[in-house]
């Protein structure tokens, strides 16, 4: 299949997700994801109507996307991989959505960045719904309390919650229990759902899933 024919059958299959579960149409954004893929291979994506990208390293992104965003100034970039304090500055000034934000140190950083360079980029906590030891992302109790912090304290307005479940469990429980604390901390956005997945978390309300794979073929 080309790039194209996967864009399409993942789009018509969110379609299908949303139709399913009795949502309406268009409720569920899909977030290409494109780390490790170079311009080159990002752009027919955009040449084919797809707007919302996903990377997970900083340093990376900065080496090709500035030169697409000129070209494309509608596209929009997520930061979805680790954030480290040292790089929020970076991370502030290339991506519109960070949905990484799982400890203090990094919303502090990101608080006093977005006020320096008077930008204001869509904010996500990432909840570790697993409680991994080797994954990034804050603990579900900690949750409530650490959004109400950057909210009250830091002055950020965060937008949603976002996870990524153990590879080796059933995802449904966990996208069950993101929805659960995004009504505690108030906020409406849920980002979950990767290729292997998505179905399921469209099931279970995700607003965006993060596709790669399914899209731009193997790593």
């Amino acid at each position: 299949m080309e790039l194209q024919e996967r864009l399409d059958d993942v789009r018509s299959r969110i379609a299908a997700g949303e139709r399913q579960a009795g949502r309406p149409a268009g409720s569920v954004r899909l977030v290409a994801v494109s780390k490790t893929f170079e311009a080159e291979a990002i752009r027919p994506a955009i040449e084919a109507g797809q707007r919302v990208f996903g990377e997970n390293r900083v340093q990376e992104s900065q080496g090709k996307w500035p030169a697409l965003k000129t070209e494309w100034p509608d596209v929009e970039l997520h930061l979805i991989g680790p954030l480290q304090s040292n790089k929020a500055a970076d991370a502030v000034a290339l991506f519109d959505v960070i949905e990484t934000v799982d400890r203090e140190k990094i919303a502090r950083a990101l608080a006093e960045e977005m006020k320096r360079q008077d930008k204001s980029p869509r904010l996500y906590v990432q909840v570790n719904t697993g409680l991994e030891p080797q994954k990034a992302g804050i603990a579900p109790d900690d949750t409530p309390a650490f959004a109400a912090l950057c909210r009250d304290e830091l002055g950020l307005s965060i937008e949603g919650l976002m996870c990524i479940p153990p590879a080796e469990e059933n995802p449904g429980p966990h996208f069950a229990l993101l929805a659960k604390l995004a009504l505690k901390c108030g906020v409406e956005k849920l980002s979950m759902g990767m290729s292997g997945d998505y179905e399921t978390a469209i099931a279970f309300g995700a607003t965006s899933v993060r596709v790669g794979s399914a899209i731009f073929g193997a790593r």
